[in-house]
């Protein structure tokens, strides 16, 4: 059965993250694997703070440094970490540099970042560079230059650098993977997905409270608005491409036997965001004169070398129902996400009519969610956050390759700097490079292979 996730529902799982750790415990995080995990934090925001109570569940995680450059979140940060029963870490807030210092002067075995867009890359850099490993929330960087620096210092380095993209462990989503793999819609077409979703309510607030109340944005703003914003006074394109494209892509094997070779973009006019200034604040407030280039519906298309197509959508200006858009479409069948559907030819009991797919989630099941769906209950996004952190987690104890490499963060990353070249260029036709330097033909693919990561 699917489970809806929303962005107020994860406010509300944040705001009850101190109760919820004297729910659940500890051992549920832990795994056969002994080897204890020092991890940094750079970002104690509102994604920061979660996702530091959930690494704070594993008793053989160390947290010995934090770094941000407000005073609050700190604070809050470090409330969570004494709730859990961790020692106090060492604070680094002196300026925006200081996780310079962080990361040259801490024995670390990995950082999560969970910062400001444009800081994912510097970074995720200075990590690898000192010899630590990193996880980092999405787009792992927004130049094609930036993009080929990340690999180019992995590969330098030996670090690796894990895009903490959760959609990847959806529970829909795995078990749909598990289908392909065992062949049920039969050789693969087309596949799409997106990020549409109404985030006016993030874009703008009253300054003191996270999510609306008011039409702020920038200095003025709060949280995200404070940032995110001003990307959709500047940008159009794709701005988040890796939730939609991010799935579909393992199974499509991207970079392990397949990948992606162009893409074309295109982008409506921009109307959502002024009309919720003008709706909200009136048509005399100062920021009902900004003009905002994001436009409300970004619309890429994905040639593969193997010759399937992905359609990616972003829209997140409009009020809208949220949705990502999934639909797997093979020569035997497809799926769509958005109203839970399957038809398979043959299997299906009426031609040319979907049916519920319900039963088809429950029998192609996932063997991971099968192991840890009690564990993943309750620990954010549907409990899709709980994988991707044990993943991270995981593949530091073990020292091995994440499930999610680099290649995979910048192959999905450069997708925003791409899709904005083609609308720029009146949506003309954009080469994707390839950052395997062709050991995509031979590459095996590594994601969901089995019930560990």
């Amino acid at each position: 059965m699917s489970k809806k996730i929303n962005r107020r529902d994860f406010i509300k799982t944040t705001a009850v993250a101190g109760t919820a750790a004297t729910l659940m415990p500890k051992t549920l995080f832990s795994s056969t694997a002994s080897k204890r995990v020092k991890l940094g934090f750079i970002g104690t925001g509102m994604r920061g703070q979660w996702v530091l109570w959930l690494a704070a569940q594993y008793p053989e995680v160390d947290i010995p440094a934090i770094c941000d450059i407000d005073d609050g979140m700190i604070e809050s940060a470090l409330k969570i970490l004494k709730d859990a029963g961790k020692p106090e870490p060492r604070v680094y807030k002196n300026g925006d540099e200081d996780f310079r210092n962080m990361v040259e002067i801490e024995d670390l075995d990995g950082v999560y970042i969970a910062t400001t867009w444009e800081w994912h890359h510097p970074m995720t850099i200075a990590a690898m560079k000192n010899g630590i490993h990193v996880g980092t929330e999405v787009p792992a960087a927004l130049t094609v230059d930036d993009c080929w620096d990340l690999v180019n210092t992995s590969e330098r380095t030996g670090q690796h650098c894990m895009i903490m993209e959760n959609v990847f462990y959806l529970r829909d989503i795995r078990a749909v993977l598990n289908m392909v793999r065992q062949g049920l819609f039969g050789e693969l077409l087309h596949c799409q997905g997106g990020y549409q979703h109404d985030l006016r309510h993030v874009k703008f607030n009253d300054g003191r409270n996270p999510y609306g109340g008011g039409v702020e944005f920038g200095e003025k703003g709060y949280s995200e608005s404070k940032w995110r914003t001003q990307h959709s006074v500047d940008r159009n394109g794709d701005l988040y491409p890796t939730h939609g494209l991010g799935p579909v892509s393992t199974m499509l094997d991207i970079n392990r036997g397949n990948r992606m070779v162009y893409l074309t973009s295109t982008a409506t006019q921009s109307r959502g965001l002024h009309n919720y200034i003008v709706d909200n604040g009136g048509p005399d407030h100062p920021n009902a004169n900004v003009e905002f280039k994001l436009g409300d519906v970004v619309t890429t298309v994905i040639k593969c070398d193997n010759g399937q197509t992905i359609m990616l959508s972003h829209d997140t200006n409009s009020p809208r129902p949220y949705s990502l858009n999934y639909r797997v479409q093979g020569t035997k069948g497809n799926w769509m996400l958005d109203n839970n559907s399957i038809y398979i030819e043959g299997m299906s009991p009426e031609a040319h009519k979907c049916e519920a797919d319900e039963t088809y989630m429950e029998k192609y099941a996932h063997p991971l969610w099968k192991r840890f769906e009690d564990q993943a209950t309750g620990s954010g996004h549907g409990g899709m956050d709980f994988f991707i952190l044990r993943a991270f987690v995981e593949s530091l104890k073990r020292n091995v390759t994440p499930p999610i490499d680099v290649y995979d963060a910048v192959s999905m990353s450069v997708i925003c700097p791409l899709s904005e070249k083609s609308i720029r260029l009146n949506s003309t036709s954009v080469k994707i490079p390839d950052f395997t330097r062709g050991r995509w033909k031979n590459n095996q693919p590594i994601f969901g292979l089995d019930d560990d990561l």
